[in-house]
């Protein structure tokens, strides 16, 4: 009866679904010395342990555990479940085209995970639409995948998406639920963590409120800027502009803000959303900022080689991009 009453969340108009997501999306390695040669040889050798990955699948096995969380580039998906959009093809919901385990397998480190509190469950959305996978699936994909490469973390955002039915706790208590199910894979420290002090877990990026420290606390989000979190126990940089009239202009948001993670000298850690939207009669389209988007970002980053560029979440990631994200730190 439970997946029956699911399959009831899906009807929804266009125009509904439309408008709805229209207003839902408002949603170590040393410290580098560029000024000296020799300081800077010896950062590049205690970053890299191994040669150069080939293996988009066990990348970070090629870093150091000493190097700082703020310091690597990291591949990430926005709305990371995100695959199931109504009409098919109308380009108002999807955001990507791997599953979570095939992002994970391209590279990808970072998710952004919108959960549905449903019946004191959570429930992959996007705005109203469900994506016909739940949160359990979320954490299945990324448990085996730690697994098989425990040499590997997974970042994850956690944030209430749509509206709440039929719950008898809050959205933190279910959530500790789930945790609570192989509370070994999770890390809930609230700092900017080592490589090594995370490997095979899941670091929490928590945008929910919480009665208790748990995770980086990122509940301060602002919607549609750029802005800083400064918490005692982590520095924060987001650059989410989703609402785009002009991809150049959303270009150069997300340039400013590679630049300026390029030359972060403390342990800031620099998330930098490529995603949004553009509106034809107050119906949002995806793919009109992603296709000019990942063009440019393909473009940086085949000539920034070399770099610590934060968390980089991007719609319809494929392994290539990844690729080239995570090459910058070798």
């Amino acid at each position: 009866m439970f997946k029956h009453t699911m399959r009831h969340v899906k009807v929804f108009t266009i125009g509904l679904a439309a408008a709805s997501l229209f207003l839902s999306c408002s949603q170590s390695m040393d410290e580098r010395d560029s000024t000296d040669t020799l300081s800077n040889s010896v950062q590049k050798a205690s970053r890299i342990t191994t040669v150069v990955p080939t293996d988009m699948s066990s990348w970070m096995s090629g870093l150091q555990d000493n190097i700082s969380l703020s310091k690597i580039s990291i591949p990430g998906t926005h709305d990371s479940g995100a695959r199931i959009e109504i009409p098919s093809g109308s380009g108002t919901a999807k955001t990507q085209n791997l599953t979570i385990a095939e992002q994970l397998n391209a590279g990808v480190r970072f998710l952004d995970i919108r959960n549905r509190h449903y019946y004191d469950s959570f429930m992959i959305h996007h705005g109203p639409i469900y994506q016909e996978l739940t949160f359990d699936d979320v954490l299945k994909a990324c448990y085996e995948f730690l697994d098989s490469h425990p040499t590997e973390t997974i970042i994850m955002s956690v944030k209430e998406e749509y509206s709440s039915t039929n719950t008898t706790r809050s959205f933190e208590e279910t959530f500790d639920y789930y945790v609570q199910k192989n509370p070994t894979k999770w890390d809930l420290g609230n700092n900017i963590p080592k490589l090594g002090d995370i490997r095979g877990k899941i670091r929490l990026l928590r945008r929910f409120p919480a009665t208790t420290a748990k995770g980086i606390d990122a509940t301060s989000w602002g919607d549609n800027t750029t802005f800083e979190i400064n918490n005692p126990e982590a520095r924060l940089k987001v650059q989410d502009n989703y609402k785009v009239s002009d991809t150049s202009v959303k270009w150069n948001q997300i340039l400013n803000v590679l630049n300026e993670t390029k030359d972060n000298g403390g342990d800031k850690l620099f998330i930098n959303f490529t995603s949004g939207y553009k509106t034809w009669f107050f119906i949002p389209n995806i793919p009109a900022v992603s296709n000019q988007i990942n063009l440019d970002l393909r473009s940086f980053f085949q000539n920034n080689t070399k770099g610590s560029y934060g968390i980089i979440p991007t719609d319809f990631i494929d392994q290539e991009l990844s690729s080239d994200i995570v090459k910058t730190n070798f």
